[in-house]
C-alpha cells in the first residue's frame, strides 16, 4: 500500500515537471526589453509613468509560437535581500520576482506599452522583464532590462499633513490632560 502511493507521487510530480512547469534558465533570451526610467530613478506611485518597449532579437531567429507577450515589474536583487517573499526561482511557478504585471496583450514583435505606476507597488528597487507565451499561456521565451538599468519606486505612504497635524494636536493634548489630571490628584491628596 504505502509502495503503491510512493509511485503514484513519484509519477505525479514526474509527470508535472515534464508537462508544465517553465525553468527560466531553460528560456532563450530572444526578446529585447528597454524602460524609460533611467539608471537609479526615482518614480512615485501613482504619479510616474513608465514607457517599456520590446522587440524581437535580430539573432534570435523564429517567434512563430509566441502568441501573447506579458511584461511584468521585477524586484532587483538589492531588493530581495533577506525577503523571501521576493527571492527568484528558476522554476517560475514559484518565483517571486515578478510580482506586478504591466501587460499582457497579443504578441507583436515590437510592442510599446505605457504603465502609470500603480499606488500598491511597495517601495524597492526594480527592473522590467517580458515573457512571450505560447498558445497554453506557458512562458517560452523572455527579455528584460539591463543588470544596471534597475530603477526606484517609492510608494504613496498615505499619511497626508493634515494626518501629522491631527496626531500631534491629539497627542499635545492627551500629555496635557495627563499633567492636568495628575495635578489635581496630587491636590487633593495634599488637602
Amino acid at each position: 500500500m504505502v509502495m503503491a502511493l510512493l509511485v503514484v507521487v513519484l509519477a505525479a510530480g514526474c509527470l508535472e515537471s515534464a508537462t508544465g512547469a517553465a525553468m527560466l534558465s531553460q528560456l532563450k533570451p530572444t526578446l529585447a526589453v528597454t524602460a524609460s526610467p533611467t539608471p537609479n530613478q526615482v518614480l512615485h506611485g501613482g504619479e510616474d509613468v513608465i514607457t517599456v518597449t520590446w522587440s524581437l532579437n535580430a539573432t534570435a531567429g523564429t517567434d512563430a509560437e509566441y502568441k501573447k507577450v506579458k511584461v511584468s515589474l521585477c524586484y532587483a536583487p538589492v531588493s530581495q535581500k533577506e525577503r523571501e517573499w521576493r527571492k527568484t526561482h528558476d522554476d517560475l511557478k514559484k518565483d517571486k520576482t515578478c510580482q506586478f504585471k504591466v501587460t499582457e496583450q497579443p504578441y507583436a514583435a515590437t510592442g510599446k506599452v505605457e504603465y502609470r505606476v500603480a499606488l500598491d507597488i511597495p517601495t524597492a528597487t526594480y527592473f522590467v522583464r517580458a515573457y512571450a507565451l505560447d498558445a497554453s499561456g506557458t512562458q517560452v521565451a523572455y527579455g528584460q532590462t539591463l543588470p544596471g538599468a534597475t530603477f526606484d519606486v517609492i510608494s504613496i505612504t498615505g499619511v497626508t499633513t493634515s494626518i501629522k497635524v491631527a496626531a500631534a494636536v491629539f497627542s499635545t493634548f492627551s500629555i496635557a490632560s495627563l499633567a492636568f489630571f495628575f495635578y489635581i490628584e496630587k491636590r487633593k491628596k495634599n488637602n
